[in-house]
């Protein structure tokens, strides 16, 4: 492996374990709003987000020849879409994470 390649591991794992924070912070987040039946929706695709980042940054870490990145990356955009829809900071903060994440595992995919 490349040192370009090595970086675009580490850059994925390090998106996938903020993006998991954010997502698990996000859905947390959520359970507190005053309208939660609103947020039901952000919270499940935070839910699923977070671990699929859990998984692809495990993989990764261990050098695993599956690929996750594909999958993370769609979880990620459809989190992101999700969240874009809401006015609340963390929310935008998940959002945020959710499209740099997908950003780098679609790095990682191109170079599958």
């Amino acid at each position: 492996m490349t040192h370009l390649q090595n970086q675009a591991v580490q850059d994925c794992i390090d998106a996938c374990l903020a993006c998991l924070r954010a997502c698990e912070e996000c859905a947390s987040a959520c359970l507190n709003e005053d309208n939660v039946k609103m947020m039901a929706e952000c919270i499940r695709r935070d839910r699923d987000c977070a671990d699929l980042c859990a998984l692809t940054a495990r993989l990764l870490l261990r050098g695993s020849v599956l690929n996750a990145a594909a999958l993370c990356a769609e979880a990620c955009a459809r989190c992101a879409e999700e969240c874009e829809q809401h006015d609340h900071e963390h929310c935008r903060r998940c959002a945020e994470a959710c499209r740099a994440c997908e950003a780098a595992c679609r790095t990682l995919e191109v170079g599958a």
